[in-house]
């Protein structure tokens, strides 16, 4: 039984590494922003989350401690990866996309993201 649980958390800390050097790669290889946005809030986020598995599983069976600050850290990750992957895909636009040259929505409303607080009703 202890050698296929090391196997199995074995297998966690490889893919862990394995989605962290993907993560990393993209960073460094893709060139466009918006695409260097994805390969760190994707990839790292489950390289470390695989990571957090595996050390959930160590201390719960090989030392028979439940680990409850591995799991407080996979909520706070997942929860604010993509929040700050929201927040720099919007600097990005803001910062390369003029107003002008975003396509209409056909709801005759404009894009939340480019509404100012002059023009919010209610503010």
């Amino acid at each position: 039984m202890t050698a296929l649980v090391d196997i199995l958390i074995a297998l966690f800390l490889i893919t862990g590494g394995l989605f962290g050097l993907i993560g990393s790669f993209g960073l460094w290889k893709l060139r466009i922003p918006m695409q260097r946005l994805h390969a760190p809030t994707k990839a790292s986020t489950m390289g470390v989350g695989t990571v957090l598995v595996a050390s959930m599983l160590d201390s719960w069976i090989v030392h028979g401690q439940f680990s409850f600050q591995e799991i407080l850290i996979l909520v706070f990750i997942f929860l604010t990866a993509p929040v700050s992957a929201l927040y720099l895909a919007k600097v990005h636009l803001h910062l390369t996309v003029k107003r002008s040259d975003v396509p209409p929505t056909g709801s005759g409303s404009d894009w939340a993201t480019y509404v100012t607080d002059d023009e919010r009703p209610g503010v």
